[in-house]
């Protein structure tokens, strides 16, 4: 499938439907995804959404788009003011700290860095300049120091939406203001309190609400008519509803193409929240989990779809990914083997027919589901899968059959290139090499089963003098007793080794 006759679908939030996406200007990109806001460590939620969005991001590249990728920090709020007044801390210098935490997680998850990455502080005149013009246009008001916008000015209010004027609720990141004209009224501006940081403005000392910030900084970089705005669907009322307000109030040439948001995280089933205790944030998972297992994690469902963090399904993806890393590895190890066959000069050697198959429908599925909304499930769990067992079967078959190396080796190359293709766009292929990836899939196994390789090596041992003394029962107990805790012990010839797996007591629950 020829990228250039590929066609795009994007669900659009704006008009509830899939569209062929479109850009504004051929072969250019410019995309907004609402950052967050840095008061604490990023949760998986914010790993869902950024994970998410990195995909898009690198589909549009591989489709030969040259795309300009916005992601803001709020690095000045009330939830930054609240917190750094509870620990003592500088408001500026807390929210800086948790921007470069948020840095470290989206590293781990591989999440490629955005072209801007603006915040708030140093936005400030583009920001009062956009409540000035807004003012000026009579779509907000000054009162002592407050900016409110005036909903009753925009005609369109609740488009993306679709709620009405009167469920944007007072109390919900809308203040309570009996000087508002109507108390869906936002805030564009805040007038300074004490103990709180504070910038010059026409309207007197303060700071910017929340809603102006990504206006203002997405028209600064992308001016004020661009392709795609995303975030998660929390974001859709009343943060982008209010956006859209005030950016058309701004400039009446303000138009976004696609609105794209993704799904929630709940925990086993349940709305994640701190105070149900099921609020996980992405430093502990990767504590205990490689930071791949959970990127496949979050693929495994559709960006839009509700996705349901629990312990049994990282477990799985965790399986998922050694499985596909020991099989690039011993890709790679027969391919260094047999290097000969694969560059030596003489007679065409053609891919093998099955070798072919295995290419075309990897490839196929890759661009038609990722065009399809990026649906990243079906990739992971239909050709991928078939394609690395093809490969894993390959690799017997190349020790095997001696007169069809030379073509099975040649077709490994083939098939491990598509392979790593795939996953470079699903940002699953890690910048180690696959043995530096599999001993660190084997460290966090070890953490989790709370061992050290000595220990399991000892039980390897313990379980061998078992079998040659016919303690059987004994033997198949230590081996049954690692497996409960997520090592499995496999027996390959003479040789015992292990490797990472489900914990049986997981699959149990």
């Amino acid at each position: 499938m020829e990228k250039e006759k590929l066609k795009f679908h994007i669900y659009n939030t704006m008009t509830k439907q899939k569209e062929v996406f479109e850009p504004r200007v051929d072969g250019k990109v410019g995309m907004y995804v609402c950052g967050v806001t840095a008061y604490d460590l990023s949760h998986i939620g914010h790993a869902r959404a950024y994970v998410a969005f990195d995909v898009l991001y690198r589909y549009l590249k591989y489709l030969g788009y040259e795309v300009v990728y916005v992601r803001n920090f709020t690095d000045v709020d009330d939830k930054i003011i609240r917190r750094a007044n509870e620990i003592g801390e500088d408001s500026k210098a807390l929210s800086s700290r948790f921007c470069e935490e948020f840095l470290n997680d989206m590293n781990d998850l591989q999440c490629l860095l955005p072209t801007y990455q603006p915040r708030v502080t140093d936005h400030m005149e583009q920001i009062k300049e956009m409540i000035d013009q807004i003012i000026s246009n009579g779509c907000a008001y000054a009162i002592e120091g407050d900016v409110y916008f005036s909903v009753d000015k925009s005609p369109n209010y609740g488009i993306l939406s679709g709620r009405r004027l009167g469920d944007n609720r007072a109390g919900e990141r809308v203040a309570v203001d009996d000087r508002k004209r109507n108390p869906a009224d936002f805030a564009l501006w805040k007038a300074a309190k004490a103990g709180e940081p504070f910038w010059d403005s026409p309207w007197g000392p303060g700071r910017p609400g929340w809603h102006i910030e990504c206006s203002a900084m997405s028209a600064h970089y992308l001016t004020h008519a661009f392709d795609i705005h995303g975030g998660g669907m929390d974001l859709i009322f009343p943060h982008h509803e209010n956006e859209i307000a005030q950016s058309c109030a701004a400039c009446s040439e303000s138009k976004i193409s696609y609105w794209m948001h993704n799904g929630f995280v709940t925990a086993n089933d349940e709305k994640m929240s701190k105070s149900l205790g099921n609020f996980f944030t992405i430093r502990e998972v990767t504590k205990l989990y490689h930071p791949l297992a959970l990127r496949h994690f979050l693929l495994g469902t559709h960006y839009r779809s509700p996705v349901n963090y629990s312990i049994s399904q990282i477990e799985i993806s965790s399986d998922a990914v050694f499985y596909l890393y020991q099989t690039l590895h011993d890709c790679e190890v027969s391919l260094s083997t047999f290097k000969d066959a694969t560059e030596a000069p003489g007679k065409e050697i053609r891919l093998i027919p099955a070798a072919e198959n295995h290419i075309k429908k990897l490839h196929d599925e890759f661009e038609s589901k990722l065009s399809d909304d990026l649906h990243t499930p079906t990739i992971l769990n239909s050709s991928l899968q078939e394609a690395l067992r093809f490969m894993n079967s390959s690799v017997t078959d190349m020790r095997k059959k001696k007169q069809q190396q030379k073509s099975i080796a040649k077709s490994f190359v083939a098939l491990h290139k598509e392979v790593r293709q795939v996953l470079d766009v699903l940002g699953l292929l890690s910048r180690l090499s696959y043995a530096e990836v599999l001993q660190q899939l084997n460290e966090k196994a070890l953490i989790r089963a709370g061992l050290a390789e000595s220990d399991i090596l000892g039980f390897i041992e313990e379980r061998a003098e078992a079998r040659k003394n016919g303690e059987f029962t004994k033997s198949d107990q230590i081996r049954t007793d690692l497996a409960a805790k997520g090592i499995a012990l496999m027996d390959i010839g003479k040789e015992t080794i292990w490797r990472p797996c489900v914990a049986t007591q997981q699959q149990e629950q």
